[in-house]
């Protein structure tokens, strides 16, 4: 599983990157937590506000902070 954090490393990316590496140890799956902080490869992903979470190349969550049990649900159902 390849999970993805967009955003340029603002307070709510730090918080999304940690709720994502707790969802995925909570979990205990084989996952890459990688950051994209490039502002052209962000906006391929068509969203309009960061953070985003992104698993398997499929947006899950833009523009707010999910919470790692809300993470872990979702990661669940992918």
């Amino acid at each position: 599983m390849n999970i993805k954090i967009l955003g340029p490393g603002c307070t709510n990316c730090v918080n999304l990157e940690k709720n994502a590496k707790e969802a995925v140890e909570a979990l205990g799956l084989e996952a890459t937590v990688e950051k994209v902080t490039d502002y052209a490869d962000i906006m391929s992903y068509g969203i309009l506000s960061t953070p985003g979470l992104v698993v398997d190349e499929k947006v899950l969550v833009s523009g707010r902070v999910p919470s790692a049990n809300e993470i872990t649900r979702l990661l669940g159902e992918a």
